[in-house]
């Protein structure tokens, strides 16, 4: 497992830090494997204010790069901001003028009363500060935010390239920063759409495999196609998503009752609210689970052939809108989901209605018309990472995350989904960030490799195995805390 871990106060890891462009050496503790060949990637906000304006929200900050180089044994670190135009018209100005998720941007104080005030009735155009992940499409990395923009970046330099818009290529108004991809190159994505007619859908996008390029080297998306679109229950108040489910066959998507109110779209500038403000929590309506065939894109609401299980995170509480990072995370839990269950009024209560051979998940009517969830024991968990390439859309055994005991990550998870066994690397003052697993060129179980994680002054390896530290790469520099990260075997 790799990953970055953090040693600073808690002031520092939300703070403005400069950029490394020019890769530096890294102190080495312990022992990196030599195996190990590649780039660890990282996004995450790193600048948090232009001027006197300051954001009022963590995930706001302006998109941070950052690179690990692992190689024979030693590791360099770079890092870059992202050139978005949010970045670039904000420090032309030096103030914020770009609105965030959680940041309202007010409006120019050189216009004059009646330019302000007329502003307020212009929609503006959604951010392109992309600092959730990194992800691929066709072949090339992006960085990716929740919006209808993406950024072409270069994975080595870390340099910034084109920006990609959606709707130029689907018919969707936005994407999720967190795309699915199958074993034959083609990778997967949800994106919203909103009709003249008041109309909202849920729409599956695949991105076909990439092609030879021939000539100039661009950023391009051609062949993405919508697969399926489901509408939503509630149009004018459809849900938040943040990511979806993806087995061999399957799609699973998750409409829960965290809803986008369009109503208060439409009046937040007006209103002078950042866009946070027009997600409401309803617990009235129900969660539903959407089961589409990603092969034909045909919806598929209850499937008897097989089991298909679904772990995740659930926080039952509105406060995961407004406060999310800083309140609910140490309450963040671990649940088991099994579609399809054939329950009817014959069906006993506390039995276990998973039939499946050699299988440990549960679960069981507690009352008429309510089974529920399988909860894992240990709670505040964020970020969870699988042998992806290895085991996505397939069973798997082993699950590692970043443990809340406190305000930030304090520790990592290893979870053992079979015999529920939990294995934690904790070290006192110590924040790690997300784990990413690398698998051993030779590896013949599941877990046969390393977990990278990284804190503002060390990279971290730990033996996926034992989840103990192999060693750790010290940087003199600080970093603030991310979000998302890859591992990049090209380097």
């Amino acid at each position: 497992i790799i990953g970055m871990l953090y040693h600073a106060s808690l002031a520092n890891l939300v703070s403005t830090v400069e950029e490394t462009p020019d890769p530096i050496p890294t102190t080495i503790k312990g022992t990196i494997p030599s195996w190990i060949n590649g780039s660890f990637l990282r996004n995450g906000p790193g600048k948090f204010e232009f001027g006197e304006d300051r954001y009022t929200h963590w995930f706001d900050g302006m998109a941070m790069m950052h690179r690990f180089h692992i190689c024979e044994g030693n590791v360099t670190y770079s890092s870059r901001f992202l050139r978005s135009d949010s970045y670039v018209q904000n420090s032309e100005k030096n103030r914020i003028v770009v609105s965030e998720f959680g940041t309202f941007a007010s409006p120019d104080p050189c216009k004059n009363i009646f330019e302000r005030f007329f502003s307020r009735f212009q929609i503006p155009k959604a951010t392109d500060n992309a600092a959730v992940n990194f992800v691929k499409y066709k072949g090339d990395y992006y960085v990716s935010t929740e919006t209808n923009y993406m950024r072409r970046v270069d994975p080595q330099s870390l340099e910034t390239k084109e920006k990609v818009d959606w709707t130029q290529y689907v018919a969707v108004n936005s994407a999720t920063a967190h795309p699915h991809y199958d074993r034959e190159g083609a990778t997967y994505n949800m994106g919203n759409s909103y009709g003249r007619d008041g109309s909202s859908f849920y729409n599956i996008i695949r991105v076909p495999p990439p092609e030879e390029k021939e000539g100039e080297d661009s950023a391009e998306l051609n062949g993405a196609e919508v697969i399926c679109s489901i509408p939503a229950t509630e149009p004018r108040k459809p849900s938040y998503y943040h990511s979806f489910v993806m087995s061999e066959n399957y799609i699973v998507f998750v409409e829960q009752p965290i809803k986008l109110d369009l109503i208060r779209f439409l009046l937040y500038r007006i209103m002078g609210k950042s866009f946070n403000q027009i997600m409401v929590w309803d617990p009235q309506c129900d969660t539903i689970f959407h089961l589409v065939n990603r092969h034909t894109g045909k919806v598929r609401w209850n499937e008897s052939a097989a089991h298909i299980f679904i772990q995740c995170q659930e926080v039952q509480s509105r406060k995961c809108i407004h406060s999310w990072f800083y309140n609910s995370l140490c309450r963040t839990l671990p649940r088991r989901y099994v579609l399809p269950l054939t329950v009817d009024e014959d069906t006993p209560l506390d039995q276990n209605l998973v039939t499946l051979p050699n299988c440990t998940a549960t679960a069981k009517q507690t009352k008429p018309g309510e089974v529920r969830d399988e909860l894992l024991q240990y709670g505040g968990l964020e970020f969870p990472h699988i042998n992806y390439d290895k085991y996505n859309g397939r069973p798997y055994r082993y699950f590692y995350s970043c443990g809340f005991g406190h305000v930030f990550s304090d520790s990592l998870l290893k979870m053992d989904v079979h015999t529920k066994e939990l294995k934690v690397w904790r070290y006192p003052g110590l924040y790690p960030s997300e784990p990413v697993f690398v698998a051993s060129p030779k590896a013949t179980e599941e877990d046969d490799g390393v977990v990278l994680s990284d804190k503002s002054t060390f990279l971290l390896v730990l033996d996926a195995k034992t989840f103990t530290e192999l060693g750790r790469a010290e940087v003199p520099v600080n970093i603030p805390y991310g979000f998302h990260g890859v591992f990049n075997e090209m380097g």
